[in-house]
């Protein structure tokens, strides 16, 4: 199969734009982007069938290219739903630049020792459950078990999911054995506001439980475009909750979207909601250092 089959449940996403808005503060040295995306533009690398979009290549090269021009020097690249479970391509990439990636991998609890010990030698540092895109792979069914063969490899889980549900997950997501992401600051309607108790179940997992959420996907829980107001709250409120567990990340590709976000713009959003410099500093350089385990931070154990 193509890796860009058309299929009637998968309708073609449109590719990212090209402009990049200058930035609108110096970016600190060692900044990085840690929600990203690559798509192989090879046959070799066949997208799942079951996917529910799909998108255009969006090779290594070009997200390379993306985080040099939106100031960024490392990176952290996010396995994609639409290949399922097969990380190649998400490794592959890895391996080419292993100084400057980290990577976030989806398998299956019978994944096997002697691949996650190669995924972690890749640069992997997390495992992820996506429960919103179809061809994503597993379910919450999982995260335990997961969880308990990735503690020891000082790994975490992420989750992308609708943070309505976070209440009633929270019972089960605080007695996991690492630590957890939370994506997109919880990929919930911003307009429902920061004392939503799904906004709030997140905000006591940052707070009170060690997790982590990624400052990213404003143009998914928001359609005020282009500044997104209703989300400074949210973000601002997650970065006063929990200033060393917040992360930013482009969403680059920024698939399955009608409208295509400026990334540049979106890194400036930063400005608004962290104005101060030295908060700035943690979110980019100083928190990710130390959840992936890049050159002067201290891996999570």
């Amino acid at each position: 199969m193509s890796p860009i089959a058309e299929l009637p449940t998968a309708p073609y996403c449109l590719a990212p734009s090209s402009h990049v808005e200058p930035a609108a503060f110096e970016l600190p040295a060692g900044a990085c982007d840690t929600h990203a995306h690559v798509i192989s533009a090879s046959d070799t690398h066949p997208m799942a069938a079951s996917r529910s979009y799909t998108p255009p290549p969006a090779p290594g090269e070009n997200y390379l290219a993306m985080l040099d021009a939106t100031g960024c020097a490392r990176g952290v690249l996010v396995q994609i739903s639409v290949y399922g479970t097969d990380n190649s391509y998400l490794l592959e990439v890895l391996q080419a630049h292993p100084d400057r990636l980290r990577g976030v991998a989806v398998v299956t609890p019978e994944v096997t020792d002697r691949e996650l010990e190669a995924m972690h030698a890749a640069g992997i540092r997390g495992l992820r459950i996506n429960v919103l895109f179809p061809g994503a792979g597993l379910s919450f069914d999982a995260m335990e078990v997961l969880a308990r063969r990735i503690a020891p490899m000082g790994w975490h889980m992420q989750f992308l999911v609708d943070g309505r549900e976070l209440p009633g997950l929270l019972p089960r997501m605080v007695k996991l054995p690492c630590p957890g992401v939370i994506d997109h600051m919880g990929h919930m309607p911003a307009a429902l506001g920061f004392w939503h108790p799904g906004f709030q179940a997140l905000r006591e997992l940052v707070a009170n439980h060690g997790w982590w959420t990624k400052l990213s996907g404003a143009y998914r829980i928001s359609d005020s475009w282009d500044d997104f107001p209703e989300v400074v709250p949210i973000a601002q409120g997650l970065i006063e909750a929990a200033p060393d567990r917040v992360l930013w990340g482009s969403d680059w590709p920024h698939v399955a979207m009608a409208h295509m976000p400026d990334t540049g713009r979106l890194r400036n959003l930063l400005k608004v909601w962290a104005p101060d410099p030295v908060t700035r500093h943690q979110i980019l350089v100083a928190n990710p250092a130390r959840l992936y385990g890049f050159p002067g931070g201290t891996a999570i154990q």
